[in-house]
């Protein structure tokens, strides 16, 4: 089993930075890619950021520019830093690790961090 926990949400004024952090814990597991979402309310899901093993990144279009993703792979870390925030990156933002177990991939969520950013 992998655990995710992420951390580092809070509130911030319009114009302001944050950096999210999200670690994956166990054993007997290797991780793939890496990757941030959010859910604001009354809206679906969507994808942030992504980082693959090798380091490839691809950012949805809302953040270019502004939110930067980077993952420690010695401590199953992925980061978020989050810079130039506007109260529409008012969200719950979540963390997935495509975790591999023997042959198999599994994809394993946190419990999301709160980020209100406010003008």
């Amino acid at each position: 089993q992998v655990q995710v926990v992420e951390s580092g949400g809070g509130l911030v004024q319009a114009g302001g930075s944050l950096r999210l952090s999200c670690a994956a814990s166990g054993s007997g597991f290797s991780i793939d890619a890496m990757a941030w979402s959010r859910e604001a309310p009354g809206k679906q899901r969507e994808l942030v950021a992504a980082v693959t093993s090798g380091g490839s990144t691809n950012y949805a279009d809302f953040v270019k520019g502004r939110f930067t993703i980077s993952r420690d792979n010695a401590k199953n870390t992925v980061y978020l830093q989050m810079s130039s925030l506007m109260p529409e990156d008012t969200a719950v933002y979540y963390c997935n690790v495509d975790a591999r177990l023997g042959s198999h991939t599994y994809r394993y969520w946190g419990q999301g961090t709160q980020v209100t950013v406010s003008s």
